[in-house]
């Protein structure tokens, strides 16, 4: 999002190395500048979703939004991520709220609304955004113009992402 990156037929390009300011975002573009040879988007979305979970709830943990709770099992041990106070958890209520408000009422949606859209609704996501049908079935129209209004690069973001959450669950239905 922060033009650091770029995708044109399947493959990653680096449009700009200079570091982004979120260390996650920056781990992350050191990783696709150290592996020059791997531009593969479906190779990079496999291989970043491996610990996609953990890092991006350790960052969330970094910015106060979250808090890492520790769940024992008899044989195991399980970290969530939960918003644990009043205002971490009206921030993650809002969320949501803020996006099948702006679907709903057709207002203006910028290009990283847009993506968050598209992305939930490729990862199926999007009855968590849009619980009520009935409440919300001209947004549930409006998803794929919104999607479709992106840049290309990101619209195949968004496809390569759907593909790749659609090839893991029908894996693990074997």
């Amino acid at each position: 999002m922060e033009g650091r990156i770029g995708i044109s037929d399947g493959d990653l390009i680096i449009l700009d190395r200079h570091p982004p300011t979120d260390a996650l975002a920056h781990d992350v573009l050191d990783l696709l500048i150290a592996q020059p040879q791997h531009r593969d988007v479906r190779i990079w979305l496999a291989f970043l979703s491996q610990d996609a979970a953990i890092r991006v709830g350790e960052r969330l943990t970094r910015l106060g939004a979250v808090e890492a709770v520790t769940k024992r099992r008899m044989l195991s041990t399980e970290t969530l991520y939960m918003p644990n106070s009043a205002a971490q958890r009206n921030a993650a209520a809002w969320a949501p709220a803020r996006l099948a408000n702006m679907l709903v009422r057709g207002m203006g949606m910028s290009i990283s609304d847009r993506v968050l859209i598209g992305l939930v609704a490729a990862t199926g996501l999007t009855r968590h955004v849009l619980y009520d049908f009935e409440a919300h079935r001209h947004a549930f129209q409006s998803l794929p113009s919104a999607v479709g209004s992106l840049p290309a690069d990101l619209r195949e973001l968004v496809e390569y992402t759907e593909a790749s959450v659609g090839s893991v669950v029908t894996v693990g239905r074997r």
